[in-house]
């Protein structure tokens, strides 16, 4: 009985822990959403004022009225679905190699990329400007995709779940005479489900709110993705916050359902990614 009590008591302390984790999480949330009903009055009163008085969709229409949302949703959207499924295939071929192939120099130039991820990405914004700018890509699709298609951490990350698989089916494969590209398309790739979904979603998320690189390397307004115009809602002398968090909520939206559908892929590929070192 009083191991019984325990584990009860135990569950009962890991539920609410979990509870109060998951409340604190989505609070930012549930504050976005609230505040992109206020009026500006509200979003700055003090003490604050956490329900609106009267649920004012009027924000949005400011929003969609002021930024042109559907060009920018449009640049977001390429921005976003070019270098998704550039990682994926480079940083699978890659990590193919390095999790299943052998050849000189191997370690070493895996080093190498990790070393990459020691060095901020700060300090390569002027070299990849001066290169785009060099090659005229400046304000260009060209420009803006590019440059962000290689990662070494996708490298990493899709090599471990590769080493992961067992070695028998990649010697079935070359018995029956299949090249290194048949068995990592048609074999090892299929496989990999899990981790390239848990990684598209990774890279999905973190190109759609990416800011500092768009910002820097494109110019006109038809080349605007949304992290960009949203930043332009923020004056100097002062913000309107209802309608910043109004845009913030139509941008969330399509990541929000992106993670809702790909969760258990994301959950299990992240999950068995690093099993093997």
């Amino acid at each position: 009985m009083k191991g019984v009590r325990k584990f009860e008591l135990g569950r009962l302390l890991l539920v609410s822990a979990l509870t109060l984790g998951a409340i604190i999480m989505v609070f930012p949330f549930i504050w976005m959403v609230l505040t992109s009903f206020k009026t500006f009055a509200e979003s700055v009163a003090i003490p604050i004022v956490w329900f609106p008085a009267e649920w004012n969709f009027k924000n949005y229409v400011q929003v969609l009225e002021k930024l042109d949302f559907i060009v920018y949703y449009k640049n977001t959207i390429i921005y976003t679905v070019a270098v998704l499924f550039g990682q994926l295939f480079l940083c699978s071929l890659a990590g193919y190699a390095f999790g299943r192939l052998q050849f000189r120099f191997k370690n070493t130039i895996f080093f190498l990329i990790l070393a990459v991820l020691m060095v901020p990405p700060q300090m390569t914004l002027i070299p990849r400007y001066q290169m785009m700018n060099y090659l005229g890509w400046v304000d260009t699709y060209k420009g803006l995709i590019v440059p962000m298609i290689p990662s070494a951490y996708g490298t990493f990350f899709l090599r471990q779940f590769f080493m992961t698989l067992p070695r028998e089916l990649e010697d079935s494969a070359k018995i029956d005479g299949c090249s290194y590209f048949r068995i990592y398309w048609n074999i090892m790739l299929p496989l990999c489900t899990s981790a390239l979904v848990a990684y598209g979603i990774i890279t999905a998320i973190a190109t759609w709110n990416d800011l500092l690189w768009p910002l820097i390397v494109t110019n006109s307004n038809g080349m605007r993705v949304l992290s960009v115009a949203m930043a332009c809602l923020q004056g100097q002398n002062g913000t309107k916050y209802q309608l910043l968090m109004a845009a913030s909520v139509l941008s969330t939206i399509p990541t929000l359902i992106a993670f809702i559908f790909g969760q258990k892929h994301f959950i299990k590929g992240i999950a068995l990614t690093g099993i093997k070192g």
